[in-house]
């Protein structure tokens, strides 16, 4: 099968790429691992922010439909220490800046913008190979079956551990040095109603050095945390986190002494424990332009979660990867050249940005230096 643009990889960035060469009439397809849109939960919250991804949607023709997925309030801080005192409140703004928006749904608008067949479901890349005219060949499993697909573009949307990458550059994701675990408590105002008013209606984050316990609020009732640690890959490995009960005796121990409204976003989640490894590339990865080939999103540029821009930055990639070609047609490595030349250097800031921050909140000051980072808050240049 030949295409024209193949898309690896149905996250935000992939979709929102389709969607706006939709837009510009410019077919494409988009190929993803996952069985269905359903297969697997879609994640939290996410902020989508007024310089970057609501450009993308807007430009996607959504932004009506993504204003309608907003939660109320979760735009909102606390930052405590491991004894719950409120060191710092920002209130939900209400400006719109940077909205909070469920992932799941935003996928969703996503998706349904989209037509019918666009996306490929079951499809797992196994194997990507340059041919010698520019073009490539993607190779997919399919359950037992076997399948290729020749493509004059190819876009690697396909996140930390792409299979387009590797065409490009020889660079790997790196451990970060954080981890989190992930935890859901349902119910909370009736069932958790410490840790409901602890985490209050947006996002709480009470810090302490080289850890942390952080949570937001999805929808009225459910809250949903991340506990940070700062430790070696090592230290991890000899967890088994199959096991439960040892799992959360083994993590709680590193936050003992801690309020325990705080503690019962790890000890008391309504599901298994789930460990979520920080992994980063380069700030400041470049490549040679390939013939036919680029990244968007973590694909491209992945970075630690602590400047909110990694969906924001998927989002923008896409859109603005679909404008470059439709406004360069017959011509897709000057559409190419253009898009990386303006991405490099944004994703590249973002990345120093996120990197800065996750080192304030671990460092010896937290959580006295994410407070002063909240409230005097400078770009990094």
């Amino acid at each position: 099968m030949n295409s024209e643009v193949t898309i690896i990889g149905g996250g935000l960035g992939g979709l929102m790429l389709a969607r706006v060469l939709h837009v510009h009439g410019i077919a494409a397809t988009v190929y993803e691992a996952e069985a269905s849109p359903d297969a697997r939960s879609q994640g939290g919250l996410l902020d989508i922010h007024e310089y970057n991804g609501q450009l993308a949607l807007k430009a996607a023709g959504l932004y009506d439909e993504f204003r309608a997925l907003i939660q109320a309030e979760a735009e909102s801080q606390y930052v405590l220490d491991k004894d719950a005192n409120v060191l710092l409140y920002q209130a939900d703004k209400g400006n719109g800046g940077r909205p909070e928006v469920p992932r799941g749904e935003l996928r969703r608008i996503l998706l349904e913008s989209l037509p019918a067949g666009t996306v490929r479901w079951g499809h797992k890349t196994t194997e990507v190979s340059s041919l010698s005219d520019g073009r490539h060949m993607v190779t997919f499993a399919n359950g037992a079956n076997e399948s290729t697909v020749t493509t004059n573009l190819l876009v690697g949307a396909d996140g930390a551990w792409s299979k387009v990458r590797p065409l490009l550059t020889d660079e790997k994701p790196a451990y970060a040095g954080t981890s989190f675990i992930e935890t859901f408590l349902y119910d909370s105002e009736t069932r958790h109603k410490a840790s409901a008013d602890a985490v209050g209606f947006g996002t709480m984050m009470a810090l302490a050095p080289g850890k942390g316990i952080m949570a937001h609020r999805e929808g009225c009732d459910t809250l949903h945390a991340y506990v940070a640690l700062n430790k070696p890959e090592e230290w991890l490995a000899g967890i088994d986190f199959s096991d439960r009960a040892s799992t959360l005796a083994r993590v709680a121990a590193e936050f003992d002494g801690w309020a325990p409204q705080l503690t019962a976003l790890l000890t008391a989640t309504e599901t298994d424990p789930l460990l979520r490894p920080i992994y980063s590339l380069p700030i400041e990865q470049t490549w040679a332009r390939v013939p036919g080939v680029t990244l968007i999103g973590d694909a491209a540029h992945l970075m630690s979660p602590f400047a909110g821009e990694g969906a924001n930055l998927a989002l923008y990639d896409g859109a603005e990867l679909a404008k470059a070609i439709a406004a360069h047609p017959g011509d897709m490595e000057a559409a190419l050249t253009a898009y990386e030349q303006e991405m490099f250097p944004r994703s590249a800031s973002a990345a120093a940005e996120a990197d800065r921050n996750m080192k304030l909140f671990f460092n010896d000051k937290a959580p006295q230096s994410v407070v002063d980072l909240f409230t005097s808050y400078q770009p990094v240049q």
